[in-house]
């Protein structure tokens, strides 16, 4: 096996942490010694073992000598765990092989040299695409203090995401909705619009069995959300946060006897100031964020330039309606070459659905 092989055995590894690893990033680690590989480890959960040490502890036999193949820098400051570096170190590894360089300024570069200094061999950007690929949350978290937004839809041919009456349950099927939990179990919280709780009554919550939930953040700038909706009847089970320019300790009141969190915004044309609500869930350590809104909140996020990432998923049905809803809304932009674009698309079928899925490469407005 090549060093290209290992690595990927290593990414595999590390996908195994997806949705528990958060704000941390995901790490895979392989341990080969004279062709034979003696230890496998992943970062599993935020506060537990690095993969370094995972993989060293699962050794079954002496490592000293060995190749160490892990997919991000390893760490060489103290967090809440020990440096991976010593460990490596004491363990007598003589080469490590790396796939993406750390961007936390506390790493960066660092370790690979704290490493050489002390006679390790040291190759990097093994397979570093599809290490970065890895953890697009923790390198945009890492280096703006906001979370890593992606935006999920689910829309007909002819781009409805409900029917003219309003309803949207089911546009598509099973395989497709599936996947949708699967997502918001890697996300570290949810974004929807009041729009969406007094339409939908959803729980935004993740179905699979083992999942976790996300935190849920509702934004609702005047303070419509009903104290019988099934989002504030849950918030006791499941973290919940409203986002809003209401300040008044009355209405504010009933909501935090319910479970909720209140924070209280900035307002910008009378409606919760986007960017200082990613502010606030950055400093919240909230590293990814799924956005179900509607069209509305959809379009307001995208103006604002904080939208990272687009999943649509595409039924193949048709609803009609001049009135039916659409996923996104607001005002839109005057010409196509305003639009936002997205690059590295791909297209997954999903049962009779399919998903749509690609980074944005500007905003509408031309904004990062």
């Amino acid at each position: 096996m090549k060093d290209q092989d290992y690595m990927r055995l290593a990414l595999e590894t590390a996908r195994r942490g997806a949705g528990w690893t958060s704000p941390n990033p995901m790490v895979g680690a392989v341990i080969v010694k004279q062709g034979r590989i003696i230890g496998q480890g992943w970062h599993a959960r935020r506060g537990g073992l690095h993969a370094e040490r995972h993989a060293l502890q699962s050794c079954t036999e002496d490592p000293a000598g060995a190749t160490l193949y892990v997919t991000l820098e390893p760490c060489c400051h103290q967090g809440r765990q020990p440096p991976c570096t010593d460990a490596v170190l004491q363990a007598g590894i003589a080469r490590v092989v790396v796939g993406s360089d750390d961007p936390n300024p506390l790493v960066a570069g660092r370790g690979i040299c704290m490493l050489r200094e002390h006679g390790v061999q040291v190759d990097t950007g093994v397979l570093r695409e599809e290490c970065d690929q890895l953890n697009p949350a923790f390198f945009h978290y890492i280096r703006t203090g906001r979370p890593y937004v992606v935006m999920k839809y689910a829309m007909t041919l002819d781009g409805k995401i409900a029917t003219r009456t309003g309803v949207s349950r089911w546009v598509t099927g099973e395989e497709a909705r599936r996947h949708v939990h699967e997502t918001r179990h890697c996300c570290r919280a949810i974004l929807a619009g009041v729009g969406t709780v007094l339409a939908d009554d959803p729980l935004l919550t993740c179905r699979l069995e083992g999942g976790r939930n996300p935190l849920r953040v509702i934004c609702d700038s005047r303070l419509r959300t009903p104290l019988d909706s099934r989002i504030v009847r849950t918030a006791c089970q499941v973290d919940t946060i409203l986002a809003t320019c209401e300040e008044d300790p009355g209405r504010v009141a009933p909501y935090l006897a319910a479970g909720c969190q209140v924070w209280s915004l900035p307002g910008k044309d009378g409606r919760v100031d986007l960017a200082a609500l990613m502010d606030r869930l950055g400093k919240a350590e909230v590293d990814s964020l799924l956005l179900e809104g509607g069209g509305t909140l959809n379009w307001a996020m995208l103006e604002a330039g904080l939208v990272h990432r687009v999943q649509a998923y595409l039924a193949p049905k048709l609803f009609g309606g001049g009135d039916a809803r659409s996923p996104v809304e607001g005002l839109g932009v005057a010409e196509p070459a305003q639009g936002a674009a997205l690059r590295h698309v791909t297209v997954t079928p999903l049962g009779a659905d399919f998903l749509l899925e690609g980074e944005v490469e500007h905003s509408v407005y031309g904004n990062c």
